[in-house]
């Protein structure tokens, strides 16, 4: 199986190397390296590998915890391997050249370019940003949701789980968050109609995965801003949801 694992590590020569073989050791095979931060020391890295079915990912958690000032920040099942930032060019040109499906092209894209489970786009009714501690709302797919004053999901990819629960986004900016079930999500707005995407990992099969980095967030943001300018008033014929959409 594919495997997606964020270790914290020295920014010294050597510490990348001595990760790449305790990995090499423990079974895996490295398909790729993403670098996502080097800052004071220290650096955030993303691997892509071939892990064996039938062995334990915890001895892979030991040998990499067992390297002085190596910290694991998360393993997960990933679909494939990361995608740089020309196919988000990609991405785009596709939902410019299809409009009126533009906003499920961006939802169903997104989860392969982050490695993540799902995504969707809810409505955020205008009073929520007004409100606090919320709680987990259930939406269901058949429902209108905002004649009640709650959100309602616009379109969500196919691993979305049924029902969908939303973790309380506000406020309403760019930002990873987690939620009540340990979910990791990335959120960012669309900035018109009360759109929201949101993005998630999950815990699955005992492995818990990293929460969004900023590096990521920011790309989600991009993507949302520019899928905006680009879907214009359209966006606001998607204002009262009746179904959720799976590809």
């Amino acid at each position: 199986m594919l495997l997606r694992v964020r270790v914290t590590l020295p920014d010294r020569p050597g510490a990348l190397g001595q990760v790449a073989r305790t990995l090499g050791v423990a079974g895996a095979d490295i398909v790729q390296v993403v670098v996502l931060e080097r800052l004071g020391g220290r650096a955030v890295d993303d691997f892509t590998v071939v892990w064996p079915g039938a062995s334990r990912v915890e001895r892979l958690r030991v040998g990499l915890a067992a390297i002085p000032g190596v910290q694991v920040d998360g393993v997960w099942r990933a679909i494939g391997a990361p995608v740089s930032g020309g196919h988000d060019a990609e991405l785009l040109a596709q939902v410019a050249a299809n409009p009126v499906d533009g906003l499920g092209t961006l939802v169903d894209a997104v989860p392969g370019l982050l490695a993540a489970d799902w995504a969707a786009a809810a409505v955020v009714p205008a009073d929520w940003a007004a409100r606090s501690g919320s709680a987990p709302r259930a939406v269901p797919g058949d429902e209108p949701g905002l004649s009640g004053g709650e959100p309602a999901v616009a379109y969500a990819s196919w691993r979305s789980p049924e029902p969908l629960l939303l973790p309380e986004v506000t406020p309403l900016r760019a930002r990873a968050l987690i939620g009540t079930d340990q979910t990791r999500y990335a959120v960012a707005p669309f900035g018109r109609a009360g759109l929201v995407l949101m993005v998630a990992r999950g815990e699955a099969e005992g492995l818990l995965a990293a929460g969004f980095h900023v590096t990521e967030v920011d790309r989600i943001a991009q993507l949302v801003r520019a899928a905006a300018v680009i879907l214009g008033d359209r966006l606001d014929l998607v204002s009262v949801p009746s179904v959720i959409s799976r590809s």
